[in-house]
């Protein structure tokens, strides 16, 4: 891995469920860096669950915390694996600042490995409450779109959470993207 690279935060991206944290962990572990979760910061510092925090505070709130947060790490930190929350991206000002101050990894996964996850995911996602299993396709396939954007694409269909780290790892230090 380059010495530019080495200092770069490196930013997961991908639908909710797909494994940033659990990913990110291990990567933060293979390469000695500092892992931080956007959405646990946010909890931790609020005191509150992003559920919690939408149902008293609103998405709109919730969505510009996020984005403070984001901006100070892409700003004033440097050398750590950054899990993002699913939704993140999906605003222009996050995605141009962190591609351009952090290399982005896109962990993606089809919709039918998706699917089989789902019902673990519902309750701690408040964008999926209340929505139809074709509204959830929907929302799949419009963050797909949005998480085009990034320096690298990993699938993780087919790998677990070990072996897609291993693989992230390789790619770094191949300088791969």
């Amino acid at each position: 891995m380059n010495a530019a690279m080495r200092d770069k935060n490196i930013v997961m991206i991908g639908f909710m469920g797909v494994g940033k944290t659990t990913i990110g962990q291990l990567v933060s572990k293979k390469l000695g860096r500092d892992f931080i979760d956007i959405d646990q910061q946010i909890e931790k510092d609020f005191q509150m669950t992003i559920p919690e925090m939408f149902q008293q505070k609103g998405e709109a709130f919730f969505r510009q915390t996020e984005k403070e947060y984001i901006f100070q790490m892409c700003e004033h930190t440097m050398g750590n694996i950054v899990s993002l929350g699913g939704g993140a991206f999906q605003q222009e000002e996050i995605r141009k600042k962190c591609l351009e101050h952090c290399f982005v990894i896109f962990l993606d996964l089809t919709w039918e490995n998706w699917k089989q996850r789902m019902d673990l995911l519902i309750e701690n996602r408040p964008v999926l409450h209340n929505r139809t299993i074709e509204e959830m396709k929907q929302l799949f396939n419009e963050r797909k779109s949005i998480y085009a954007f990034h320096h690298l694409k990993v699938e993780t269909d087919n790998r677990s959470a070990e072996e897609t780290a291993d693989y992230i790892v390789e790619m770094l230090k191949l300088g791969q993207s």
